[in-house]
């Protein structure tokens, strides 16, 4: 049996988290969680993430930011972005390479939908 591919959940609500752990679960995919994008960048599972659910707000580095560290880095990792409050960053996110931007609250197949998307292209 393959394994399953790795999705990595970086958002500071400790509750989001969870949840789109279990959803991304239930849909056969192993996930890890952090609570910032520093925890996540340095983490060592950079390379192991297939694709990378970011929030846009967070203490210390933002994902705005942390999407432009991975780019300068060579990293194509697929991105959906999750925000709260910050719409008026989806066009730099999505100009930037992000394949999804959703606002919270999002339905689950929103989210589906773009693991769907993000993990049709190989990195």
């Amino acid at each position: 049996m393959p394994e399953a591919q790795v999705i990595s959940i970086v958002d500071d609500d400790a509750r989001v988290r969870v949840a789109i752990r279990r959803l991304v679960q239930s849909l056969g995919y192993a996930a890890l969680t952090f609570p910032s994008a520093d925890d996540f960048f340095q983490s060592g599972q950079v390379a192991e993430t297939a694709c990378l659910i970011l929030d846009v707000k967070m203490p210390g580095m933002s994902g705005l930011e942390l999407q432009e560290r991975l780019a300068a880095a060579g990293d194509k990792t697929p991105i959906i972005f999750i925000t709260a409050c910050a719409e008026e960053f989806r066009a730099h996110a999505l100009d930037a390479g992000a394949v999804g931007f959703l606002t919270k609250p999002f339905r689950e197949e929103e989210l589906t939908d773009c693991l769907k998307v993000a993990l049709s292209d190989p990195k």
